[in-house]
C-alpha cells in the first residue's frame, strides 16, 4: 500500500467514526487548557481532571496564580507526577501570562514555548485544540500509534510531527491529533494491543508484520502472543 493511500483510508476512517473528537482534559478557557496540558506532562488526563476541579476554584484566572508561591500551588497538585516542578512551572507562566501576554493565551507556537513548562508539544496542543491551528502535538500516544499503524518511521517526535503535518490535509491536523491519541489509549495500547477489535487493521503495517507473516488463524491467539 502507498504512503498516500494509507493517509486517505486513515483519514476516512476517523472522519467517518471519530468526527468529533476532542481531548479528555477538562477545561472552561485557553487559561485553564494550558494549565491542565502543562500538569499532563507524563500524567493521565484521568488523574488531572481529577485534580483541576479545586485548582481552578482557588485559582480562576492567571492573576490569582501569580499572586501565590509554588509550595501553596504544590499543595493542590502533590498527586500529579513531579509535582514541585509542575508548581514552579505554573506560577512562573501565570507571572509571564500576566505581565507580558496582557492576560490572552498567545497563539504563536514559539511565544507559547517562552513560558515555563511550555514545550513544543504543550505549544502545538494550545494551538491546536485552541486556536484551530494546523499543528500537531506528539506525546507518547501519536509517537507509537503512527509508526505502528505506518503514516511515519520517524525517530523523534520532531521528525513525526513534520512527517504528519506533510502528509496530512491540513483541516484535519488538528483533529488527527485527538485520533491518534485516543486510537493509542484504547485500542492501539504500548503493550498487548488490541488488534482483535481494531477497525483499520487493513492499513497498519504493525498488524500485518505481526499478524501475517506469522500466518496465525485466530486473531486472539495472535494478541496472546506479541
Amino acid at each position: 500500500m502507498l504512503k498516500k493511500e494509507r493517509y486517505q483510508l486513515f483519514v476516512k476512517h476517523f472522519a467517518a467514526k471519530q468526527p468529533n473528537a476532542e481531548t479528555e482534559l477538562h477545561y472552561n478557557n485557553p487559561y485553564q487548557l494550558l494549565v491542565a496540558v502543562i500538569l499532563s506532562a507524563q500524567c493521565t488526563d484521568k488523574r488531572i481532571n481529577q485534580v483541576t476541579p479545586a485548582l481552578f476554584q482557588r485559582f480562576p484566572n492567571a492573576n490569582a496564580l501569580a499572586e501565590v508561591t509554588p509550595d501553596i500551588v504544590f499543595d493542590y497538585i502533590r498527586s500529579v507526577s513531579y509535582p514541585n516542578n509542575k508548581a514552579k512551572h505554573l506560577v512562573g507562566m501565570a507571572n509571564m501570562l500576566v505581565h507580558e501576554f496582557n492576560n490572552q493565551v498567545p497563539s504563536d507556537i514559539d511565544q507559547l514555548q517562552k513560558m515555563p513548562g511550555v514545550g513544543r508539544k504543550t505549544a502545538n496542543v494550545i494551538a491546536s485544540v485552541i486556536y484551530d491551528a494546523p499543528a500537531m502535538a506528539v506525546d507518547t500516544h501519536v509517537f507509537r500509534v503512527s509508526n505502528r499503524i505506518g503514516l511515519t518511521t520517524g525517530k523523534t517526535p520532531l521528525a513525526v510531527e513534520k512527517d504528519l503535518v506533510k502528509n496530512l490535509p491540513e483541516h484535519t491536523i488538528a483533529m488527527a491529533h485527538h485520533w491518534l491519541i485516543l486510537h493509542g489509549r484504547y485500542i492501539c495500547v504500548a503493550r498487548n494491543p488490541k488488534c482483535s477489535i481494531c477497525e483499520i487493521t487493513h492499513i497498519c503495517k504493525y498488524f500485518e508484520k505481526h499478524y501475517k507473516t506469522k500466518e496465525i488463524s485466530d486473531v486472539d491467539n495472535f494478541i496472546k502472543i506479541v
